[in-house]
Parts: structure tokens; C-alpha cells; sequence
């Protein structure tokens, strides 16, 4: 019944490596999906394997859902993983590098260069690089601790007058690109900056030989909570975190496969590491880089045609935020339509006089974030602004208390969450005198208020003034910066208080109707599925035979144990050029379905340790918008891969005479159809727009 979690992740990271092997994409589309692969692989290894490291240096003799022990955990991910590295290089090398040689687009090496291009090569790292190396002693009573991810050059000196030798440690500084585009190599041409400073390290090291050198990488523990404790300064505790994280155990290693045995232990021994923790990597390390080379301007033919997001067909761009949202709810679908009428939501608000109040919960937000600026801009212009800014957002940590700092000096009153619980929901409201009494506007969403992202995440927003919506969002700011009770909401379900028994409530309703011999089903998109109220729910009601439909992206730790609870199950995966993380609840309801859309997976997490909100979907026309998403998940054969019980993937097949069909590509275009009518509806319109007065 049971999947191993980690392994399901993995899996779910093969899916995304599947889409670099598909030869019918441009170069550096594949070249992209290999290098997120590799982003994914470095979390992975902080979050999830740094934790079971942690549970088994602690004794604890716990297993997980399917009995598996840390230490047995550890080395299942240690054999998967080896695998899918092996799969990464074996197509970096044999195939991708070739084609962007091909295309002029591969690393060059030192020794493949004219003498001039070598001479003027040196040049550069002494004018541009060697001033900021800082060569660090290794084989000393306290050595320092090497940083985590970057790439560090180890090197083997020997004394030319004594013969002694010692290891030095070189870190090549994130300030330097990694692909070194040096003007004499030519339009394209680069070389690995790891290649450069090995090629001229001897500079450093005036009356010492270099004897050997190797890059090499250390990836640190970053599974490390901050301990809340009564009346403590939470900043400063979430600050500590982010210190200890430097200095945390080594829980992978990597190294050149071509690294001498000898060498490498002296490496493994100086950074912390054993054999298991080590990786040999038959390539260049932290291949993430590469992805770089489809982010750049140019070679436009080896890329995916762009899409532009459309503008939303419910959003008249002559009216403001406040008029269109009160004619009526506006569902907005990034990024296939643009998520700027969100930004200008929250900016209008900003500005308006009639405005008075503004709350919202943030939890990643864009580096120069607009909606932080235009937070900043309603305190200064004297407005009462409150943001629940979350700490504990993993590895934006440190940019979130930046955020912080900025909006407390301008004003803003911050606060930092429930004790115990990642704030995770989704939701602003703005409170607006209009004819003598005061409005409430929300947008309540499943994606981070982050404009960048906005760009690449699928995510469904709805924006409204519906009295009862309004009423629980107020209630939920209440409760979350007051420390209430989440209770007597109205429409909104939060969690860990209502969600996962309102959920638990409509799978129980749909396997009465089945046992009943009605027609009963039961729809879900999500990212992530593991908890096991949830997954013994679904057991249930699919051997009842509820028609159970999932798409989920990620982490899947369920399958039907049985084969007539296999008969009424579909569990599919889609990955493709947006990253999928709406999340979308359906019930039959017999005939009359109840939707949802919610910021909370189906995790032990989600639904019992965090903050977050499920959002009923009533307007008819939007609840079909968004079951129309489902649909198109379940019908996509050429993207979707069907969960196999044991946790691996096969790709869902277009079968002859079956019309292709990508989920993806439907939705984008349905955005530009609905955008092209609503501009047909607007030019037939003759009479001038007038603004209506609130």
C-alpha cells in the first residue's frame, strides 16, 4: 500500500532527467531539464538526507510508513542515487556535450587552446580572478570548514626546498561565473572556471610544486530547525540556524572520478566524509551550471519557442483592480495568463485612498519583489499594513529576514508566524471604505507571492469581495497573529484545524455513494501525497470502487493494495516546461461536484504542522475553469507518466488514432482564445469606457 517517500521523490527526479533524454526537444531544453535534475539532487541530499543522517547518528530506532529503518532508507538512496548520477553523466557526456560542441557551445580546455588565447587566458586570472582567491591550510589543529555546494579546488603542494607536503583548499568564489567567457576565446567559447584556476593555481604558491589537484564539493546538513522557545527573540533564533547550517556535518562529497585513490581519502578525511557519503563523478561537477546556458540571450533555435502569458480574459485592463473584482470572482491561471493583475491588486491598494488596511501572508517572495515595495509604500503613506512573514521557509531563511527588516522600517507591522507551524497559506486582504462602510478584498491562491516564479509555477488565484470570504479571511489574520483558535470559519477550511477533516468528510461521502452502488469519484492535483490518514481513506474508497483520479507531480507514497481498488485508480505524473504546483480537490458530490483549490498537499506536513487554507470554488463558470484543468491532467498523453505500484514511472502512451495531447499546451493556448474573444468582445464595444465611481 506503502511507497518509501525518498524513493518516490527520486523517482519523481527521474521523471524530470526522462525529459533531458527526449531527443525531440531543442538542445537546451534537454540541457535545462538536466540541470534542474541536478538542483533537485542538492536539496534532496540537505533536506532529506542530512535528516535521516541526523535520526541514525541519533540511535532512534524508527521506521517509516513501510518499515524501513534510517540506515536502510540511507542505502536505498544511496544505490538509487548512484544510478541516476550515472544516467545524468552518461548523457552529459555521451550525448549533450557532444551536441553543444556541435553547436560551439561546450566548455574548452586549457589544452585545446592557440598560444595566444592561453597566454591572454593567464592574463585574465591574474588581473581578474587571483585577487580574489583566498588558498585556505587543511592539515591544521582547528582547519576551516569549507562551504557547502561551492566548488573548491583541493591541492597537494610540495616544499621545492624539503620536500614536505601539504593540502590547501582553494574556494572559487559565487561571485565568479562558473563559465568563464574570456574575450580571446572567441563569440561562444568558455572554459570551466575550475579548469582556469587549476591551469594557473602555481601562481598562488611562489617556491612550491603543484603535485596534484582536484575540484571537488561538499554538500552540508541543512535539515537543522530553529528550537522556538517562550518569549525568545525568534529573528535571532532563525539566525543561528542559518550560522550552524555552515558548519554542519558533511553528507555528501563529491569528487572527479578520475580523483587518485590516495587523494581522495586525504579529501574525504579533511572534509568529514566516509565511503558512503562519497560520489564519483565521471564529469564536471555541479552540472546546474549548464542550465545557465538556456537562461542567456541567444541561440533562440536550440530553445523552446517562449511562451507569452495571455492576459486574463475575466480582468478588464480600462477598469481598476477594486471595479473588476466587484463585478464579480476573477480566476487567474499562471503562467499561462499573466499574473500582473495580482501585483497591481496589491500595488492599487497601496496607493488608494480609500484603502485602510492591507494583510498578507508571504512566504517566498522575489528578489527586488514588487509586492514588499508596494507594501512598504501603504505603511509610509499611513496605512495600517500587517505581513506575517514566514522564517521558516527552507533556504530563503535569509532573504525573508531581509524582507522583514525592510518592511518593519518602513512601517509595516511584522509578525513571524505560529509557534510550532510554517505559515504556508496564501491570502491577502484588503479592507476599503466605499458609500460610508468598509469592503473586504482577497486573493487567495495555491503559489508564493513571488512574480518570478509566477513565471514558471503553475498556480490558480481567485480574487474576490465575497462577504463570507472576506469575514474568514479576517478571521484567519485574527487568529494567526492574535494566536486564536482557527475556528468558525465560514467557507475557508485552514489547516491543521478544519482541512484535513473536511477532506477526510467529502472521500468518506464518495465511498458511501460507491457502496451504495451510486456513481461516486473523487479528483485531485497535487504536488505531494503521504499522509496516512489520507492515503488509508483513499484505500478505502477505492475498494469501494470510488473512481479515484491523481495527478501528482512529486512524492506519491501511495498505491491501492488491492486489484479492485487498482481497477478504479489512476495516478499520474506530469512533467513538462512549467513546474506543476496548483493544487485542485474535486468531489462528485452526485453530479454536482464540490471543487477546491488549496496552498496544502496531502502531507503529514502539510495538513497537521502547517498554516495553510483550502478555498471552495462556488461561481459555476469558474468551478468549471477549473475542473477543466483536471480534465485536461487525465487526457495529457504525451507529458504524463502513470504511477506503477512499486513507485517507478511509464510514460503515458498516444495510442494510434488517438489525438495528441499535451496538458500544457492546451491550457496555453485555451489563455490566448479566451484573451483573443475577450478583445474581440472589447472592439465591438463602441461607447468609450467611464470609470465608475465606488
Amino acid at each position: 500500500m506503502y511507497i518509501n517517500r525518498e524513493i518516490s521523490w527520486l523517482e519523481f527526479n527521474q521523471r524530470v532527467l526522462d525529459q533531458a533524454y527526449r531527443r525531440e526537444l531543442p538542445l537546451l531544453e534537454r540541457v535545462k531539464f538536466l540541470a534542474i535534475t541536478a538542483s533537485n539532487l542538492d536539496e534532496f541530499f540537505q533536506v532529506r538526507v542530512g535528516g535521516l543522517m541526523l535520526l541514525r547518528q541519533s540511535g532512534k530506532s524508527s521506521t517509516d510508513l513501510t518499515e524501513l529503518s534510517p540506515s536502510e532508507q540511507l542505502e536505498l538512496i544511496r544505490l538509487r542515487a548512484s544510478r541516476m548520477v550515472g544516467d545524468q553523466y552518461m548523457l552529459l557526456n555521451n550525448e549533450l556535450l557532444p551536441l553543444l560542441q556541435q553547436a560551439g557551445l561546450a566548455p574548452m580546455s586549457p589544452d585545446e587552446l592557440s598560444e595566444a588565447q592561453y597566454s591572454a587566458l593567464e592574463d585574465h586570472f591574474l588581473a581578474n580572478i587571483a585577487p580574489l582567491l583566498t588558498p585556505l591550510a587543511m592539515e591544521v589543529e582547528h582547519p576551516p570548514v569549507l562551504p557547502s555546494l561551492s566548488i573548491v579546488l583541493g591541492v597537494e603542494l610540495q616544499d621545492s626546498t624539503t620536500g614536505d607536503t601539504r593540502f590547501v583548499a582553494v574556494v572559487l568564489p559565487e561571485c565568479l561565473p562558473r563559465l568563464v567567457h574570456a574575450a580571446t576565446l572567441g563569440k561562444d567559447g568558455y572554459v570551466l572556471l575550475e579548469d582556469l584556476v587549476a591551469e594557473f593555481i602555481g601562481h598562488l604558491f611562489p617556491g612550491e610544486r603543484i603535485v596534484q589537484s582536484s575540484p571537488l564539493r561538499v554538500t552540508r546538513n541543512g535539515d537543522i530547525a530553529v528550537a522556538e522557545q517562550e518569549g525568545g527573540n525568534f529573528a535571532r533564533e532563525m539566525e543561528a540556524v542559518l550560522v550552524a547550517r555552515k558548519f554542519s556535518d558533511c553528507v555528501r562529497l563529491e569528487l572527479p572520478a578520475d580523483t587518485s585513490a590516495e587523494f581522495a581519502r586525504r579529501i574525504a578525511d579533511l572534509v568529514g566524509a566516509d565511503e558512503f557519503s562519497t560520489y564519483r563523478i565521471p564529469g564536471p561537477l555541479r552540472p546546474v551550471d549548464f542550465g545557465k546556458l538556456a537562461t542567456e540571450a541567444g541561440h533562440e533555435h536550440l530553445k523552446v519557442e517562449s511562451w507569452v502569458p495571455a492576459w486574463p480574459a475575466g480582468v478588464d485592463p480600462d477598469l481598476t483592480m477594486f471595479e473588476n473584482i466587484a463585478e464579480g470572482d476573477i480566476l487567474i491561471h499562471n503562467p499561462f495568463e499573466s499574473y500582473e493583475p495580482v501585483v497591481k491588486f496589491v500595488e492599487e491598494a497601496a496607493t488608494d485612498p480609500d484603502v485602510l488596511a492591507i494583510k498578507q501572508v508571504l512566504y517566498r517572495t522575489a528578489k527586488n519583489s514588487r509586492f514588499i515595495t508596494a507594501l512598504c509604500r501603504a505603511a509610509e503613506a499611513g496605512k495600517q499594513v500587517t505581513v506575517l512573514v514566514e522564517l521558516k521557509a527552507r533556504f530563503d531563511e535569509s532573504h525573508n529576514l531581509e524582507q522583514a527588516e525592510r518592511l518593519q522600517r518602513a512601517g509595516v507591522q511584522v509578525v513571524y508566524g505560529v509557534k510550532g507551524f510554517k505559515t504556508h497559506a496564501k491570502i491577502t486582504l484588503v479592507v476599503r471604505r466605499e458609500n460610508g462602510t468598509l469592503r473586504r478584498y482577497c486573493h487567495l491562491g495555491t503559489g508564493n507571492y513571488n512574480e518570478d516564479t509566477a513565471r514558471l509555477y503553475s498556480d490558480l488565484s481567485l480574487l474576490t469581495c465575497n462577504e463570507h470570504l472576506g469575514a474568514d479571511a479576517s478571521q484567519f489574520f485574527n487568529s494567526v497573529t492574535g494566536l486564536t483558535r482557527l475556528m468558525r470559519f465560514r467557507r475557508l477550511y485552514p489547516s491543521p484545524a478544519m482541512m484535513k477533516e473536511r477532506l477526510l468528510e467529502l472521500i468518506a461521502a464518495e465511498e458511501q455513494r460507491a457502496r451504495r452502488g451510486e456513481r461516486a469519484e473523487i479528483r485531485a492535483k497535487m504536488n505531494s501525497l503521504n499522509d496516512p490518514d489520507m492515503m488509508a481513506a483513499l484505500e478505502r474508497a477505492s475498494a469501494a470502487g470510488v473512481q479515484i483520479s491523481l495527478n501528482i507531480r512529486g512524492i506519491c507514497c501511495w498505491v491501492p493494495s488491492t486489484a479492485e481498488g487498482r481497477a478504479h485508480t489512476r495516478i499520474v505524473s506530469i512533467v513538462d516546461r512549467y513546474l506543476e504546483h496548483a493544487r485542485i480537490f474535486s468531489f462528485g458530490n452526485g453530479g454536482s461536484p464540490l471543487v477546491y483549490i488549496a496552498s496544502a498537499d496531502w502531507m503529514r506536513r502539510n495538513l497537521n504542522r502547517r498554516v495553510e487554507l483550502m478555498v471552495p470554488i462556488e461561481d459555476r463558470d469558474l468551478a468549471a475553469r477549473v475542473l477543466g484543468v483536471l480534465d485536461a491532467c487525465f487526457r495529457d498523453n504525451m507529458q504524463a507518466c502513470q504511477i506503477r505500484p512499486d513507485g517507478t514511472s511509464t510514460p503515458v502512451l498516444c495510442m494510434p488514432g488517438e489525438q495528441p495531447f499535451a496538458m500544457q499546451a492546451h491550457l496555453q493556448a485555451q489563455a490566448r482564445r479566451n484573451a483573443r474573444a475577450r478583445e474581440r468582445a472589447g472592439q465591438q464595444t463602441l461607447e468609450p469606457h467611464v470609470p465608475r465611481k465606488s
